[in-house]
């Protein structure tokens, strides 16, 4: 979480300096972030103590999870780069991949923890708010760029699983 945060800080100092902050270390997020950050330190550490070869046992499952979590930081931070000022830590009426690096990263994480409650939390949640948001956004796309936006939804997927953005059928 250190290096995420971090390298969230050093990304926009390099792709958009002009809005570097110290809330560009998105420490501060939401109280839902530090919810779901605290809940799965609480679950890493309950389960280590119950059952202590559980986390032992899944090295899998955490080695899969940092890979995870590794391509998931990759894709977010190359998407940041690529939109270099187009990208800041504020909702925007932009789609780019750096939602779906978030996603993967965000599970990533729980994976490599073997928080088995939290990684089956994690996915519904940052899936119910990408899909939430991504919904938003493409309407505001669609009115704006309107047929042009349609091809280009048929051509780039979000990056996330089943979410298809807001499909609109022969305009």
């Amino acid at each position: 979480m250190a290096f995420f945060h971090y390298s969230e800080f050093l990304t926009i100092a390099v792709s958009n300096p002009d809005t570097l902050s110290v809330d560009s270390f998105i420490l501060n997020h939401s109280p839902q972030y530090k919810i779901a950050a605290v809940s799965s330190w609480i679950e890493f550490w309950i389960e280590h103590a119950l059952w202590p070869d559980l986390k032992n046992v899944c090295w899998p499952l955490s080695a899969l999870g940092l890979f995870v979590c590794v391509c998931g930081e990759a894709v977010r931070k190359l998407a940041m780069l690529t939109a270099r000022t187009n990208f800041n830590h504020v909702v925007q009426s932009e789609k780019h991949p750096a939602y779906a690096g978030w996603f993967y990263w965000a599970v990533g994480t729980q994976m490599i923890l073997v928080n088995p409650v939290c990684i089956v939390a994690y996915l519904a949640a940052s899936w119910k708010f990408f899909k939430d948001r991504i919904t938003i956004e493409e309407v505001t796309l669609l009115n704006f760029f309107q047929y042009d936006y349609v091809l280009y939804q048929d051509r780039i997927p979000t990056g996330l699983p089943f979410i298809r953005g807001y499909p609109i059928k022969d305009l």
